[in-house]
């Protein structure tokens, strides 16, 4: 049987967060799994400091992930993904390594939103006029 392609571990990795058990999330996490956030300067090793980490963060309610975007490869995929717990909102941009269907090495960012500058006001136009 032929090895997943990347972007099918990682859609499996993303439908196993929305479940809110983190822990399950180690079925798509390889024993050497490493996390790393640039942004922050942090390293999380193992899914077990994973789902830990996950289930320790402060939320309002559960975790609901939309998938922006996911492309990939045979041994790679990123995803573009919205988060919120239904009062906090963020977007993650994450770089997955994936081995024989296990996710090895996750690599995001999450970027702070910012108001546009109203130099180039008259170039642009709102991706979403609600905001």
């Amino acid at each position: 049987m032929p090895n997943p392609a990347a972007v099918d571990t990682v859609q499996a990795f993303w439908r196993l967060m929305a479940t809110n058990d983190f822990f399950a999330v180690a079925q798509v996490l390889a024993p050497g799994f490493v996390l790393e956030w640039p942004q922050s300067n942090e390293r999380i090793r193992g899914a077990q400091n994973f789902a830990q980490m996950n289930t320790e963060y402060a939320a309002h309610g559960p975790w609901r992930f939309t998938i922006n975007r996911l492309v990939g490869g045979q041994g790679e995929a990123v995803s573009d993904v919205s988060v919120t717990d239904g009062v906090q909102s963020a977007r993650a941009l994450s770089f997955f390594t994936v081995e024989d269907g296990l996710i090895t090495r996750l690599v995001e960012f999450w970027p702070e939103p910012y108001a546009a500058p109203a130099n180039r006001a008259h170039l642009v136009e709102p991706i979403d006029p609600s905001k």
